[in-house]
C-alpha cells in the first residue's frame, strides 16, 4: 500500500467515520444478546478465512457475509460492529508467513465497522420502515445494499489511490463480481432470520457448510472463467485513468 498524502487522508477519514459510527452505536445501543452473538461471532470468524480473490485488482472478499448481515438485523449495533471487526482482523492475518501490515488492517477494520454500523442504523432505526410498502425482505435488501456500498466504495477508492485507476471503473469491476454474492447472501439471511425466529438460532450454524460449499464451488468452477474476463477490464480501466 503506497502511503501518499491522499491515501493517508482517506484512511484517516475512514478511521474517523468508523469511530463516529461506533460512538453512535454505544450511545444508542439496545440490549445485549450474548448467546446469539457468540453463535454468530463463531460462525463469522470460522468463515472469515474462506476468501476468494477479486480478479484484476489487489483485493478479495470473504464468504462470511450472511453471518455479518444476520448480526446486523438480530443484534445490537455494538455487537454487530464487534463481530464485523473481529472477523476482519482474523481475515487480515497473513497465511504465507508474511509480515502483518497494520495500516491495511486498520483500514479494513474501519471500513467494516462503518459498513456494519451504517447498515445497522438503517435497519434498527427503520429509516425505510415507516413506508407501508417496505416489507421485511425489502428492508433486509436495503440493509444489504447499504452494507454493499459501505464496503465496495471505500475499497474502490483505496485501490485507486494505491494501485492506480479510475474509482468508477474499479467499483464497477468489484460490483460486477461481488453483487450476485450479496444478492444470494440477502436471500439466505432473510430465510435464516425467519427460520431462527421459529426454530431457534442454532440453525444459523447450518450456514457454515452451505457457505463452505459456495466457496469451494466458486474457486473450482467460476474463478478461472471470471478472471479471464475481469483482468482485461481492470487493465483497460487503469489505462483509461492514465490517458
Amino acid at each position: 500500500m503506497r502511503h501518499t498524502r491522499l491515501t493517508k487522508a482517506f484512511i484517516g477519514f475512514m478511521v474517523f467515520a468508523a469511530a463516529a459510527t461506533i460512538g453512535d452505536a454505544v450511545l444508542n445501543g439496545r440490549g445485549w444478546h450474548p448467546y446469539l452473538a457468540l453463535i454468530l461471532a463463531l460462525a463469522a470468524i470460522a468463515t472469515s478465512r474462506m476468501k476468494v480473490t477479486i480478479p484484476g485488482i489487489n483485493g478479495n472478499m470473504s464468504v462470511n457475509l450472511p453471518f455479518l448481515l444476520l448480526s446486523v438485523i438480530t443484534l445490537s449495533a455494538t455487537e454487530s460492529i464487534l463481530i464485523a471487526c473481529a472477523s476482519t482482523v482474523i481475515q487480515s492475518l497473513p497465511r504465507d508467513g508474511s509480515k502483518l501490515k497494520p495500516v491495511r488492517v486498520l483500514f479494513n477494520v474501519s471500513m467494516m465497522a462503518f459498513a456494519s454500523g451504517a447498515a445497522g442504523l438503517l435497519f434498527h432505526q427503520q429509516l425505510v420502515g415507516r413506508y407501508s410498502f417496505m416489507s421485511a425482505p425489502l428492508v433486509i435488501a436495503a440493509t444489504t445494499a447499504t452494507f454493499f456500498l459501505g464496503q465496495t466504495l471505500p475499497v474502490s477508492v483505496i485501490v485507486a489511490l494505491t494501485d492506480g485507476g479510475a474509482v468508477r471503473r474499479i467499483w464497477a469491476n468489484i460490483a460486477q463480481i461481488s453483487f450476485p454474492y450479496y444478492v444470494v447472501s440477502a436471500g439466505v439471511t432473510s430465510m435464516v432470520n425467519a427460520a431462527g425466529q421459529h426454530l431457534g438460532w442454532t440453525t444459523a450454524m447450518l450456514l457454515v457448510p452451505v457457505m463452505y460449499a459456495i466457496y469451494r464451488s466458486y474457486r473450482r468452477y467460476f474463478a478461472p472463467a471470471i478472471s479471464s474476463i475481469m483482468k482485461p477490464m481492470a487493465m483497460a480501466a487503469s489505462m483509461g485513468a492514465r490517458s
